[in-house]
Parts: C-alpha cells; sequence; structure tokens
C-alpha cells in the first residue's frame, strides 16, 4: 500500500508573492521569450497525468515528486500534458497546488488540457482562465475561432535574443465524441489542424522559407501512435502496457506536421504506463511518463517525468525519464 505524504511545505499566500520577481516582463515566456541558455540548451520537462483531486492522500506525493525532479534536472520550461486534474470541483485550489513547485523555483510552465480536467465543472475555458492566473503559468487560451482551448505557440529563442531557434506547440486534443458510435476519445479537429497549416507556414516564411525545428505537446494520442506498434521501421523503444487510446477517426495532423516539414517530436499522455517512442516518416511519437499517484498505474513501473533537451543551431533533440526514486531513464 502507498504511503500517504501530507503537504507541509504548501507556500502561504504572503511567500509565494515574494517568490515572484517584481515584474511580470521577468517571466520567461511572458513578456518575453523563451530563450537558449549561454551553452545554446533548452531543457523541459514534460509532467502528465497528476490527476490532482479534492480528498486525495496521495496528491502531496505527486507535488513533492515534481519537485525532486525540477531540483534534478533544472529545466527552462515544464510542459503538463493534461489530466493534471481529475473531476476536481475545487479547481481554484487544485492549480493553485499544482503551481507551487515550479512558483518555488521560478520556473515558466505550460499546460494543455486532457480529457478529463474540467470533468468538475463541465467550463473547459473556465478552467484555462484559472490555470493562466497562477504564478510562473505562460499557458495560454489560443484563438476563439479555433475549435478548443489552449492552442497556441512559444518561441524559444537564441541566447542573445536575437532570433527564433525552435518552435513549441500546444494544441487541445479534446475529451470526448459527440456520438459513441465515433469512438471513446475526440481528435484534433480540421479547424485546428488548419491553424497548425496556417502559422507554421507564416513562421516559415518570415524565417526566410526554412521551417523551425519544432515540437508539439498534447493530451490524447494520434491514430499513428497505434500504427507504429506494427511497423518494423519504427525503431520503437520503451514500454507499452496498455491499449493506445487513440481517437477512431484520423484529422490529418500527423500528414500537416509532415508537409509542414517543421515538427520533430510530438509529446502525449493520457495512457499512464505507456512510455514508449517510436520514429514515424522523420517524426518522433513519444509518451510521457505518468506522473500521479492518485492515477492508476502499474507494479513496478514508477512514476515519473520526461526531460526533452533541445539545442540551438540543431534540429534533433534528446529525451529520457527521471524517475521517482531520482534515477534516469534513457532508452
Amino acid at each position: 500500500m502507498r504511503s500517504a505524504f501530507i503537504i507541509t511545505t504548501a507556500l502561504t499566500f504572503g511567500a509565494l508573492c515574494a517568490a515572484l520577481p517584481s515584474h511580470a516582463d521577468e517571466i520567461p515566456g511572458k513578456d518575453r521569450p523563451l530563450a537558449f541558455n549561454a551553452q545554446g540548451g533548452f531543457k523541459i520537462v514534460q509532467f502528465t497525468d497528476l490527476h490532482l483531486n479534492e480528498g486525495s492522500s496521495q496528491d502531496g506525493r505527486t507535488l513533492k515528486m515534481i519537485g525532486e525532479i525540477l531540483d534534478i534536472e533544472k529545466p527552462q520550461l515544464v510542459v503538463l500534458t493534461g489530466d493534471v486534474l481529475a473531476g476536481a470541483k475545487q479547481q481554484q485550489e487544485k492549480m493553485k497546488q499544482c503551481a507551487q513547485p515550479m512558483a518555488e523555483r521560478q520556473i515558466p510552465w505550460a499546460m494543455v488540457l486532457g480529457n478529463h480536467d474540467d470533468e468538475g465543472n463541465g467550463n473547459r475555458r473556465g478552467l484555462m482562465d484559472i490555470v493562466i492566473a497562477q504564478p510562473y503559468s505562460i499557458a495560454q487560451h489560443g484563438p476563439a475561432e479555433v475549435s478548443g482551448i489552449g492552442n497556441y505557440h512559444l518561441p524559444v529563442v537564441s541566447a542573445d535574443g536575437a532570433a527564433t531557434e525552435w518552435v513549441l506547440y500546444f494544441l487541445d486534443s479534446n475529451a470526448y465524441p459527440p456520438r459513441k458510435s465515433l469512438g471513446s476519445y475526440d481528435w484534433i479537429k480540421t479547424d485546428q489542424v488548419a491553424w497548425y497549416r496556417n502559422l507554421s507556414k507564416s513562421l516559415t516564411q518570415k524565417n526566410g522559407g526554412k521551417p523551425h525545428p519544432a515540437l508539439a505537446f498534447f493530451h490524447i494520442p494520434l491514430p499513428e501512435y497505434e500504427q507504429v506498434l506494427t511497423d518494423p521501421e519504427a525503431n520503437l523503444v520503451g514500454n507499452q502496457f496498455e491499449p493506445i487510446c487513440c481517437p477512431r477517426i484520423n484529422s490529418g495532423f500527423f500528414a500537416a506536421m509532415l508537409e509542414c516539414g517543421d515538427i520533430k517530436g510530438t509529446f502525449v499522455g493520457h495512457d499512464h504506463v505507456n512510455d514508449y517512442e517510436a520514429t514515424l516518416h522523420g517524426i518522433r511519437l513519444i509518451y510521457g511518463r505518468g506522473t500521479g499517484f492518485n492515477a492508476y498505474g502499474r507494479d513496478g513501473y514508477p512514476r515519473g517525468g520526461r526531460v526533452i533537451l533541445i539545442e540551438a543551431g540543431k534540429d534533433n533533440f534528446t529525451t529520457w525519464l527521471r524517475l521517482e526514486d531520482g534515477s534516469k531513464l534513457q532508452y
């Protein structure tokens, strides 16, 4: 039986305010771009499926582990890829708790929504309002005319700020389809795909016709995550301990990425005990590592986070897992 952990280090309101910069423009990603460090590196830690909920004795354990991983990795950005909440009705309080590990360490963080996040009140936009208001959050609503909440992008510029080096895309993979005959999970809508295409094309034109290397983050895996399981050329590594809970409808986002030529890897959650990565037509399809102790898991399969390292001047990236005991796992 997992032991309960009670939060004893929660920031008071005053202490939390003291941890914030005196000016909002000192937070990278809000009023100035995210940037590579002087050595040309930019590190991201992805956490997924925290499943925070009021009354859970495990949430403190989840947040403690997040803090410990951040202390080891010292990233410049944290990305939460959905199902941060699990039907929580006290969304304001739970998102404040969620933000604490990043606020204490002054690390910007972004988020996309999963299928469970808004089940507490059914208000996806209202939940994103709460997310955006948290300390060090750099999440965005995205265009109001595009399906979903939280379709946005963040550039990562060179250390001197002179040029965009990489682009990070965030998409809402939505939740459930309108009819059961369409499957169990929703898909990235065609107008979201068009939004990505147009944005990618615009950024490429501004870069002299050369696409910026990019990464994409969303919650529910694409159908191509299932396709690679039977592809002998996919170079699949890692674990697949449960079926791929992807949409039954393929709306063409993978084809759009392939044609735009910018996205080098996608990062999802949703399936808590899958952590594999594979390559399809040059695009790496990657699962995060299930993070939350309040969510289902598997014996002998530790919780953790995924670390992603991109480098200025290069169009590839390195990734590994950081587990709850502090160990590093790299396939």
